[in-house]
């Protein structure tokens, strides 16, 4: 199984600080990379980055090589118009925020449907329209074809997460890059959205960055975890090993943070 994504050295500068230092990730087919660390840390800004969607203010060096449809490339290098046939068509992502993320002032299914169409010169409007019901019956929306014309204050915030999972989804993507995706969410409906991200991952057989500040999260989909801090990746590995046997000082104090039935309350959690 070859690599997928392979990022290697890169580093990201706003103005005069650099946020993102020598980070080098590898991403194989059909595999789930976990990304963890704090709030801060740097890993959104590294899947943004991926994408192009950092602005003209970020500066960037260092590699993102993309084994696509079109042969293996560069992404930093690519033209703009280049990289928006790449960006959600083979690489799609999933934002941290539903709410935020969808237009509140369209319908779920035009919105579900643009994201097909824009790739898909195609599609007649009736077409995008069927495979946009189909993707949203595809993350569970109940009834989607009624719900079409529905808008996103409609829906319960793990119904709009499926719908951005759906609008990702619809041009089978080969790499889905999930950032946060069950922030603000209660634990029954986490835990829904994990299993959903699962079967759809094996299903389509996508790969998939999956970023988030939650060990526990990550434990549950992950089959290699990237841990990072202020900008670099601290320690890669096999989640099992990782988390159980880590290395670094700073996994270690961040698995020592997570809170259990056994930790005494009355002493503060471990920090590094």
């Amino acid at each position: 199984m070859g690599s997928l994504l392979d990022i290697r050295d890169l580093h990201i500068r706003f103005g005069t600080r650099e946020v993102v230092r020598g980070v080098s990730l590898r991403v194989d087919e059909g595999e789930v990379l976990g990304l963890v660390g704090e709030s801060g840390s740097g890993k959104s800004v590294t899947a943004l980055s991926i994408l192009g969607l950092l602005g003209p203010q970020a500066r960037m060096e260092g590699q993102i090589r993309w084994r696509g449809a079109n042969g293996e490339t560069d992404l930093t290098r690519l033209a703009p118009a280049a990289l928006r046939g790449i960006r959600g068509r083979e690489i799609a992502m999933i934002f941290q925020e539903p709410m935020t993320a969808l237009n509140p002032v369209m319908t779920i299914g035009r919105q579900v449907a643009e994201c097909g169409a824009a790739h898909a010169a195609s599609w007649t409007r009736r077409e995008a329209r069927r495979k946009a019901i189909a993707a949203l019956e595809a993350v569970a929306i109940p009834d989607a074809a009624r719900r079409y014309g529905d808008y996103p204050h409609q829906f319960s915030g793990g119904q709009r997460q499926r719908i951005l999972i759906a609008m990702a989804l619809i041009n089978r993507p080969r790499l889905l890059i999930a950032d946060e995706p069950t922030t603000a969410l209660d634990v029954t409906v986490q835990a829904q959205i994990l299993a959903l991200l699962e079967d759809l991952q094996c299903g389509y057989g996508l790969a998939m960055l999956f970023i988030s500040h939650d060990l526990a999260v990550v434990s549950q989909v992950a089959s290699r975890v990237a841990v990072m801090r202020a900008g670099q990746v601290l320690e890669t590995g096999p989640s099992k090993k990782l988390l159980t046997h880590p290395e670094h000082e700073y996994t270690k104090s961040l698995l020592a943070a997570v809170p259990t039935l056994r930790t005494d309350r009355n002493r503060p959690l471990a920090t590094l």
